[in-house]
């Protein structure tokens, strides 16, 4: 499970980017769940400021790259930050514990 912080003034509306991103319906705050081929059984839920993801991973992976550049983007929509601004914060919260 990870926690993505979402920036400070950014405002998403993280519904729309599920239905943009995987055509999901769903209220985020209440938490959804769907499956996506190549990344498996995703849950995610908006807690405050914050974006709890839980994903089970597909049996078999897949070879595409093209999925994970597509849920970067919306990573990227959905909290405001880059990839490389995700991983300094994840280091970040690592060292604190």
């Amino acid at each position: 499970m990870r926690q993505y912080s979402i920036k400070r003034g950014h405002h998403p509306d993280i519904n729309m980017l599920l239905k943009k991103y995987f055509d999901v319906d769903g209220d985020v705050e209440a938490g959804v769940e769907f499956y996506y081929e190549g990344v498996g059984k995703i849950s995610i839920k908006k807690v405050k400021n914050n974006l709890i993801v839980d994903i089970i991973p597909p049996e078999k992976p897949s070879d595409d790259y093209s999925i994970i550049k597509k849920w970067n983007d919306f990573l990227y929509e959905a909290t405001g930050r880059t990839a490389k601004e995700r991983r300094k914060l994840m280091e970040k919260e690592t060292i604190k514990e």
